[in-house]
């Protein structure tokens, strides 16, 4: 019996030593990502605002990374539903941001879908200006309020301007969203997510989920 609780104790150890660990891995990794952004107001590259124009908003009925999808799809003249895909499936297989870009890349072969995870602020305002300067819109993960309660979320973003301070999200909570910059970049860190329920943050430490992650989608030649 002392042989047991021994070895319970020591895997009890390891473990509050690997979340303790994770936890302050996290703390430095969004210490990085939240670094001052102000120099992209006076980037002349930014000057020209870029917009997508022809994306709809699709209500979600079954998954917000589904539906995310089927706006893609639609945009891109496609026929791929959120319906479609779950009866494929018989479930959700989007939940993680590289199963999302798995599924990007399997759905549209025409394109390359590439996820970029923990970007500084600059380099997440870099990436998808870059993409949406191509004519193509960026999916991407943030906080997003459901209700009355935040929410880990995917989303379209679908233009920046950034020397008026706007940024458009097609959110398939049903709506066009048009918010500030500063707001944009609290929420892709999740900063701005409202006491945060444990189990999330643990998921952030052992990087189920991660902070300011878009996903670039380039076509192919």
């Amino acid at each position: 019996m002392k042989k047991v609780v021994q070895c319970l104790a020591a895997i009890l150890i390891v473990v509050v030593v690997f979340l303790a660990g994770a936890i302050i891995r996290l703390g430095i990794r969004t210490n990085n990502i939240n670094e001052d952004y102000s120099s992209i107001y006076m980037n002349t590259k930014y000057n020209i605002p870029v917009y997508i124009e022809g994306v709809d908003v699709i209500t979600q009925k079954i998954s917000c990374g589904y539906a995310c999808i089927e706006m893609f799809s639609k945009w891109d003249g496609g026929d791929i539903t959120e319906e479609t895909l779950f009866n494929e499936y018989g479930k959700v297989v989007t939940s993680t941001g590289p199963k999302f870009a798995e599924e990007m890349n399997k759905r549209f072969p025409g394109y390359t879908t590439t996820i970029h995870r923990y970007l500084t602020n600059t380099e997440l305002i870099e990436a998808a200006y870059e993409t949406l300067s191509e004519g193509i819109p960026v999916p991407f993960e943030w906080a997003a309020i459901y209700g009355d309660d935040w929410t880990l979320h995917y989303s379209l973003l679908i233009g920046m301007d950034i020397q008026n301070d706007n940024i458009t999200v097609a959110n398939p909570y049903g709506y066009i969203e048009e918010i500030s910059v500063e707001e944009f970049l609290e929420r892709t860190s999740f900063e701005a997510y409202d006491n945060m329920p444990f189990y999330f943050k643990m998921a952030f430490a052992i990087d189920l989920f991660d902070k300011n992650t878009i996903f670039t989608v380039r076509k192919n030649n």
